[in-house]
């Protein structure tokens, strides 16, 4: 695994992001070992070979520490995405504890985290977690409304396994992944379900989208999240080339909704993208589940 120096790593957004809640992010890694064949980072700059390409940040505790420092001083605490374009808890982790390392500098200066994984390595610091989660200091109108300082998510595209093992070949089952939901909600924690990305034609049908969110019930989870795939590039290894591939191979039929679809266009259009989020509501209502965070 390859090692790199830099120079900032906690990165402020523009605005707070709706759906997690996030006004910053940080990335201990560069690339992701989980290698989601989906994953919107391909066709980035870091989207070569992700698993090839992994690295680990060896000075960003120094770094993340002085960044930290100088937002707590101004008073500028908000919740931190720890690992947005990579899984903070990859395998690389058990031996390099970058994420292990940030979250006892999240502790320290008192910032309030947002964690969505694939992989059951979050059991290792469930006492961290539970310390941010007690003394995170929240923006004043996060504070009111939602009163805790950690949020969790564990990310499920669907409920096949055997396309789980073919487009995230290093991320846990989803059945495990749902144990975990489980696990985490029984420590006491908020957590939910990311159902990002939903797969079209085949995990975001009715039919599959409420046996997603039963389970999410079924198992403990506070609310699911739920979005649609993003097809980024042309290149051999980004998503779009790969997702096709992975067409061909699973239902070469299903082909020319999807250009029909995405027209050309990473996104699929704004009509489709209202119908899944009605669709979800209708159906977290139905199951008694959020639908959102708050």
């Amino acid at each position: 695994m390859r090692s790199v120096t830099i120079r900032s790593v906690l990165n402020k957004l523009k605005q707070r992001d709706s759906w997690f809640l996030v006004d910053y992010t940080v990335n201990p890694y560069e690339g992701c070992s989980c290698n989601c064949q989906y994953c919107y980072i391909r066709g980035s700059k870091y989207g070569e070979n992700m698993a090839e390409a992994l690295a680990f940040k060896s000075n960003a505790p120094e770094v993340l520490a002085k960044q930290l420092k100088n937002r707590a001083s101004k008073g500028q605490h908000g919740f931190v995405a720890l690992g947005s374009a990579t899984d903070a808890y990859l395998p690389q982790e058990s031996t390099h504890r970058l994420t292990e390392s940030f979250l006892r500098l999240l502790l320290q200066y008192q910032f309030p985290v947002f964690v969505s994984t694939k992989r059951t390595l979050i059991t290792r610091d469930i006492e961290l977690l539970k310390a941010i989660d007690e003394q995170a200091i929240l923006p004043p109108d996060l504070a009111t409304s939602l009163g805790r300082g950690l949020i969790l998510s564990v990310s499920i595209s669907g409920m096949d396994e055997q396309i789980a093992r073919t487009l995230e070949p290093n991320a846990v089952p989803p059945l495990e992944r749902l144990q975990l939901v489980k696990q985490l909600k029984q420590q006491g924690f908020l957590v939910g379900v990311n159902a990002i990305p939903l797969l079209p034609f085949i995990s975001d049908t009715t039919q599959e989208l409420e046996k997603l969110i039963a389970a999410a019930k079924e198992y403990g989870a506070d609310y699911v999240l739920a979005g649609s795939l993003t097809l980024f590039g042309d290149e051999p290894a980004s998503s779009k080339t790969l997702f096709y591939k992975f067409l061909e191979r699973y239902n070469i039929d299903l082909i020319p909704y999807y250009d029909e679809l995405y027209n050309g266009f990473p996104y699929p259009p704004r009509q489709y993208q209202v119908a899944l989020k009605q669709r979800t509501a209708m159906l977290c209502k139905k199951y008694d589940i959020r639908a959102s965070i708050l």
